[in-house]
């Protein structure tokens, strides 16, 4: 009898989001990205997403790009707008009243470099904090915000599908077993750490120069 239900059981186990954003290819490329530019985490799922479908699928690496960036733009210009609509309400609800002054006063003094280093570097950010104090600050146009967003987000997901294509067996097989290669997220996250130190310093020294 065992061996007559094992394959029904199989049958009957409930299919991860993962997985059925995979049978939705570009659309639900599209979709987790429009997700992880709100204050709903996805923990990296347009990036390994992304990686998975370039590796799986026979469409070009840059249909994957593209439908990523859209639906990331997407949902930043969501997180924007409520924010630029309810204000301070709105990050007190979402991200809590002690950490919003702080939030507010970073953003006021790093402005477009910490976007951009939120939105292009391919490592776990707080990015919608970051989409949302745009909004609250009123510092930022709709159209420059947008363009900053996209510009970002594109370089982001082209390089992401480019390493996929060439390397993604490689980088699939890290992110099943990420405890093996400890020492090269801890490397990885002090050169980043590094890149984003340098861009906010060359940032805050042309502030000073122009004002």
């Amino acid at each position: 009898m065992s061996w007559y239900l094992a394959p029904v059981a199989r049958r009957k186990r409930p299919v991860s989001t993962l997985t059925m954003l995979r049978h939705l290819g570009a659309l639900g490329l599209f979709s987790i990205a429009i997700l992880d530019s709100t204050p709903l985490p996805t923990f990296g799922g347009p990036d390994i997403l992304l990686i998975i479908l370039v590796l799986t699928r026979h469409n070009p690496w840059y249909e994957y790009a593209a439908s990523a960036t859209a639906g990331s733009v997407v949902g930043a210009y969501i997180t924007f707008r409520l924010a630029r609509k309810a204000g301070r309400a709105y990050l007190d609800s979402k991200f809590g009243q002690k950490k919003v002054p702080q939030l507010l006063a970073f953003f006021d003094q790093w402005g477009t470099g910490a976007l951009v280093g939120s939105t292009a570097v391919p490592f776990p950010f707080p990015t919608s904090l970051f989409f949302a104090a745009a909004g609250a600050s009123n510092r930022y146009s709709t159209r420059k915000y947008l363009a900053v967003v996209a510009l970002s987000r594109a370089v982001r997901y082209s390089a992401v599908a480019i390493i996929g294509e060439r390397y993604g067996h490689h980088l699939l097989r890290v992110l099943r077993h990420p405890v093996q290669y400890w020492g090269w997220f801890l490397l990885f996250a002090v050169v980043i750490a590094g890149l984003l130190t340098g861009g906010f310093l060359v940032n805050r020294r042309v502030a000073e120069a122009s004002s």
